[in-house]
């Protein structure tokens, strides 16, 4: 009785921990009609910084491209969805797996 007390404990927690989270992406940028259409403008944006010449700007300037790289990749991560799990979170779910089995 005991253990089948733990094992479902176990399974309780495994299960709250490893459900997906939903993140907020920024709206910054006026929304478009496609998914598609929005994630080739952001591409492109991602390639006119890649092209600019860093050299001749200043810290603020630099640091700001840098922002906006960040959440432009945030937004096509949000648009490309899927569901990421870190390594601790899989070591987690193997050796849960282990003990319940």
């Amino acid at each position: 009785m005991k253990t089948k007390t733990i094992k479902m404990l176990l399974f309780s927690m495994l299960l709250t921990l490893t459900m997906p989270s939903i993140s907020l992406a920024d709206n910054t940028l006026p929304p478009v009609d496609s998914k598609e259409a929005r994630a080739m403008r952001l591409n492109q944006r991602l390639e006119e910084i890649r092209e600019m010449d860093t050299k001749n700007m200043t810290r603020k300037e630099k640091r700001e491209l840098r922002v906006e790289v960040r959440t432009i990749k945030k937004e096509l991560a949000a648009i490309s969805g899927g569901v990421y799990l870190s390594i601790g979170a899989i070591l987690l779910i193997a050796l849960l797996l282990i003990l319940l089995l």
